[in-house]
């Protein structure tokens, strides 16, 4: 799994979309996204942590678990 595919699980239950999360972020479009091939920064990862109600740890605990 990927960090990105982990935000998504974790958005799924509260109906937030990754455009919705970039959106009310202030990120540009896409940004999530591109985080399917690549490692976000810590200050993003925390600002989607804090948002989804959840950790960075958790997230790339989660992103861990697949691979």
């Amino acid at each position: 799994m990927t960090v990105y595919t982990a935000i998504k699980t974790v958005a799924k239950p509260t109906g937030k979309s990754i455009y919705r999360i970039e959106k009310d972020l202030g990120f540009s479009n896409g940004t999530i996204s591109k985080w399917n091939k690549s490692m976000p920064g810590a200050d993003s990862l925390q600002a989607v942590a804090d948002y989804l109600g959840t950790t960075p740890q958790y997230l790339l605990r989660l992103a861990k678990e697949d691979n």
